[in-house]
C-alpha cells in the first residue's frame, strides 16, 4: 500500500449528501459504495443540463473493479435507490437520486433530453487524466482553461510541467500554467533532463511570480 501524501488546500472538494453518510453502514458490498461515491464525484462536476453516466463512464482502473463488479455495484445502488437507471431505447443512464437527478432520468426516458459531449467526458484528453491522476478533481472552470492549454500549448509538455508541480509538492494548476507559458515565451531546452526542469521551475517560482503559488 502506497501511503497516502495527505489533502492539500488547492485541490477540490465533492460533496458527500448526509444521508448517504448516514446510510452507509448498511451498504456491505464494496463495489456498491465505490460506484456511488464514483457517480457523486463524476456527476458534482460535469456540465450542462444533462448529468447522467453511461456504464462506460465508471472508470474501471480509478475505481479497482471489474466490469462485473461495476455492473452489480450499479445494480445494488438501484435497487436502494440511491442511482436512479434511465432507458432510452438501447441507451442506459444512471443518476443521483436527488431532485435534479429524478428530473433528468424522467427527462431521458421521455426523450425529452440527450446526452452531449459537453456533459460529461467518457473519452477524456490525456491532460484532463493528468490533471486529475496528479492534481485533482475537475471542475467546469478548470476543464475550460484546460481545454484553452491544449490550443495554447504543445501536447508534450504537459506531463513534463505536471511532473515538476508534483516534485514541487504544489499541486495547483496556476503553477503548470506558468511553467507552460515561460517554457512557450523564453523556449523549451529539449536537453534538459527532469532535475534541471525541477531547478528550473524553483527559479521561477521563487522569483517574480513566487507571490502566485501557495506551498502547502
Amino acid at each position: 500500500m502506497t501511503p497516502f501524501p495527505g489533502f492539500t488546500s488547492s485541490e477540490t472538494f465533492t460533496q458527500v449528501p448526509d444521508s448517504f453518510i448516514q446510510m452507509m453502514n448498511e451498504v456491505e458490498d464494496v463495489a456498491e459504495l465505490k460506484v456511488t461515491l464514483y457517480a457523486i464525484w463524476r456527476i458534482e462536476h460535469m456540465e450542462g443540463n444533462f448529468r447522467g453516466l453511461g456504464e462506460g463512464d465508471f472508470d474501471a482502473a480509478a475505481l479497482g473493479l471489474d466490469v462485473k463488479e461495476i455492473r452489480r455495484g450499479l445494480s445494488k445502488a438501484v435497487e436502494r435507490q440511491t442511482l436512479l437507471k434511465s432507458e432510452k431505447e438501447a441507451n442506459v443512464f444512471y443518476f443521483l437520486n436527488s431532485p435534479r437527478g429524478r428530473l433528468s432520468a424522467d427527462a431521458f426516458a421521455k426523450g425529452q433530453v440527450k446526452p452531449s459531449s459537453s456533459s460529461y467526458v467518457p473519452n477524456k484528453s490525456n491532460l484532463f487524466k493528468l490533471y486529475e491522476e496528479n492534481i485533482g478533481a475537475l471542475t467546469p472552470l478548470l476543464a475550460d482553461m484546460l481545454k484553452e492549454a491544449e490550443q495554447n500549448y504543445p501536447s508534450a509538455w504537459f506531463e513534463e510541467a505536471i511532473e515538476i508541480a508534483v516534485s514541487r509538492n504544489i499541486r495547483n494548476w496556476k503553477y503548470v500554467d506558468a511553467i507552460l507559458a515561460r517554457w512557450k515565451e523564453n523556449g523549451k531546452d529539449e536537453r534538459r533532463d527532469s532535475q534541471d526542469s525541477v531547478q528550473d521551475a524553483k527559479r521561477y517560482t521563487d522569483g517574480e511570480f513566487s507571490e502566485f503559488f501557495k506551498r502547502d
